[in-house]
């Protein structure tokens, strides 16, 4: 292994760490699964095997994200900054101040506009009680999970691949290409909270839906925007921050 590879091999180590912390998080609360499939793995293992069990997919959809992420970002100019002044990957100075006060502010913004969006639950509140009653995430899950790991699924792998297709596709970097990616791998996000949308209140209605695919579409233009603009680190802390916001609110509605 040369030594470009090795130190892009500890960028991969670096992230599936991170990402595993968040993976690790979700232990912390009970993950709603169909009852019929629960029932079946009830008769096998305990709570605790059933937890671990649920983490394998996504363990796998990590390692996936963080390969295709490695191989693709500086083809398309994006970026790990402080990870990658840290491992000697890149020489140039870092905005480090930039990186910070993007991803705070950002996180901070974007957690205001979601909790806004919030108040349009009293339109169905039946249905966001059962939601929330069934999919209780701890603080841990919210800023790990979310904060961390989401990231690296969504961005990292995601967005970085779908800007590298799109480049190919028009020939080059231009930022219609990166708005493309932002856009299609933040509507996948939104698209990928349905299932259990779905499985939860059953017939959701047209306020559900619409708070589910423009909440999460929201967040994730504002993450995907960062990490082209300031770097995936901006992108966590921004995703992070804006669930501390969300939280701050939830208690001072509630």
């Amino acid at each position: 292994m040369n030594h470009v590879k090795r130190k892009k091999f500890y960028l991969a180590l670096i992230l599936f760490f991170l990402g595993m912390l968040g993976m690790l998080s979700m232990l912390t609360m009970d993950i709603p699964l169909p009852d019929e499939i629960l029932s079946v793995l009830e008769d096998r293992f305990t709570p605790s095997q059933i937890k671990l069990l649920i983490l394998i997919n996504p363990t796998i959809i990590l390692i996936v994200t963080i390969l295709v992420g490695t191989l693709f970002y500086q083809k398309v100019n994006l970026s790990v900054p402080i990870i990658e002044k840290l491992l000697g990957i890149r020489e140039d100075s870092i905005q480090l101040r930039e990186i910070l006060l993007y991803g705070i502010s950002g996180g901070i913004l974007t957690g205001i506009a979601l909790s806004i969006l919030g108040l349009f639950r009293s339109i169905s509140p039946s249905e966001f009680e059962l939601l929330s009653g069934q999919l209780q995430l701890t603080l841990a899950a919210r800023f790990l999970y979310g904060g961390i790991t989401e990231e690296i699924f969504m961005r990292f792998g995601l967005m970085t691949l779908l800007v590298w297709l799109t480049a190919k596709l028009f020939k080059g970097l231009k930022p219609q290409v990166y708005w493309i990616g932002i856009f299609l791998s933040s509507l996948i996000f939104a698209v990928g909270h349905f299932p259990v949308v779905f499985q939860t209140v059953g017939t959701p209605s047209i306020v559900m839906i619409s708070y589910v695919l423009i909440g999460n579409t929201i967040g994730g233009l504002v993450f995907g925007w960062l990490y082209w603009k300031k770097g995936l680190e901006s992108a966590f802390l921004a995703h992070i921050f804006a669930h501390v916001v969300m939280v701050l609110s939830e208690n001072f509605f509630s």
